[in-house]
């Protein structure tokens, strides 16, 4: 008995491999879409691409990232000996002096291992870079699939360690956000327009910190009965509803903290001067 899917004789076999195989539809066509599935995973792949060109830039650059009592949060905090002294800045110096390239790789490799282990990361270069797959009801053109079974993907599983990490990292950026409400001389109750800059970024990095699954696991998995845990569960629903715009947070925080950067890059190499609101 027919059943609708099995290929008229006369027409080939789908390709073997990946989704075309013998026990998936037989429709030889890649897809049947009729819009432009492909100008989502262009966009994202062209957005992450331009931060991953510009942060690489920056972090090697090893200059401009101080002007007080702004610190970019690519250098923040600094644990390399070779930093510029931040007057009651994060200046660690963990790393002696025989860390001779710019302090910002230290740093970096934490909220950067949050965000590829992300799982809306992961779906926007998966899709994007690899087109695995390219887009819904777009058949992917690999012939295999392990999904994140084998190395490196494997190493998404790390998530969660990487969160823990990235409280700090969010930690230390709210300090240095406190620490923007100086002047230039180090005194205290004033505010310039790298302040404003500094606080959008800091709101936008916890939100979207704090909207990761895996923190929304924290707060409220492995629990029998909501109602015997009422405090945990009224931080679940709060964190859901973060949860519910972790895409957006994602890409507004990725474009914040490049802005912050690309402020302190600004007045600290005296292409712009930083405009004081009181």
């Amino acid at each position: 008995m027919a059943t609708g899917t099995e290929p008229p004789a006369t027409e080939p076999l789908p390709q073997r491999g990946g989704v075309r195989t013998r026990t998936r539809a037989a429709i030889s066509a890649p897809h049947l879409r009729t819009d432009r599935w492909w100008l989502a995973p262009a966009a994202t792949a062209a957005g992450l691409l331009a931060f991953i060109v510009y942060s690489t830039w920056r972090a090697f650059a090893d200059e401009h990232y101080y002007a007080a009592p702004y610190v970019s949060p690519f250098y923040s905090p600094c644990l390399a000996e070779r930093c510029e002294p931040m007057h009651g800045g994060p200046n660690w110096e963990i790393f002696g002096a025989w860390w001779g390239i710019s302090p910002a790789i230290i740093i970096l490799i934490f909220p950067l291992g949050f965000r590829l282990t992300c799982y809306y990361y992961r779906k926007a270069y998966y899709r994007g870079f690899w087109a695995s797959p390219p887009a819904c009801a777009v058949a992917e053109p690999h012939r295999t699939y392990s999904g994140e079974t084998r190395f490196p993907l494997i190493l998404q599983n790390l998530h969660r360690y990487f969160f823990y990490a990235a409280l700090l990292v969010a930690g230390i950026l709210t300090y240095d956000t406190v620490l923007a409400f100086r002047d230039e001389t180090y005194a205290w109750g004033h505010m310039g327009l790298g302040t404003l800059v500094f606080l959008v970024n800091i709101v936008l990095i916890w939100a979207y910190t704090l909207s990761c699954h895996s923190c929304r696991h924290i707060v409220g998995g492995k629990l029998k009965h909501f109602s015997k845990h009422p405090v945990r569960y009224r931080m679940w629903q709060w964190v859901g509803k973060l949860n519910a715009r972790h895409m957006q947070l994602a890409w507004a925080s990725l474009v914040s903290v490049a802005l912050a950067d690309f402020y302190v890059y600004l007045v600290a190499s005296g292409a712009f001067d930083d405009p004081r609101l009181f």
